[in-house]
């Protein structure tokens, strides 16, 4: 059964599937040990979707410990926020675009210490990887 995306039904499940994803806890060990590693995932509206959306991700030593869809990231505390347009995120999902080269080309915008994700540049391939394994449904 095909799951929407963006919704808390689908983050829930990115989370069940990473968690069980040996390469992503291999990859992303030490990720968030002695800083914050948690994320805000910014869907921003575009012509296809009608508002923002919102997505926070508790990353720590190779495990996702929460995540869940949240109204604004003022809600959380999170090390980094990474946003780019909806059809672009449609883009990182179907694996036309990777988290990595998407940021360094300008298309997603990253807040955080950009040393820290090209640190772990390995774990982010690994965690869009997990997204692209999802039956998602594109409802915008």
């Amino acid at each position: 059964m095909s799951i929407p995306f963006p919704s808390e039904e689908w983050i829930v499940e990115w989370r069940e599937q990473l968690n069980d994803n040996d390469e992503y806890a291999e990859k992303g060990q030490g990720w968030g040990v002695g800083f914050n590693g948690d994320f805000v995932f910014h869907i921003r509206a575009d012509d296809r979707l009608p508002e923002d959306r919102y997505f926070f991700i508790a990353l720590d030593d190779g495990t996702c410990t929460e995540a869940r869809e949240i109204e604004s990231p003022d809600e959380v505390d999170a090390g980094f926020v990474y946003r780019g347009d909806y059809d672009d995120w449609v883009a990182l999902n179907q694996g036309d675009i990777g988290p990595i080269d998407g940021m360094m080309s300008g298309v997603f915008d990253i807040e955080g210490d950009m040393q820290k994700v090209l640190q772990y540049s390995e774990a982010a391939v690994a965690m869009s990887e997990t997204g692209q394994r999802i039956d998602t449904e594109y409802t915008y």
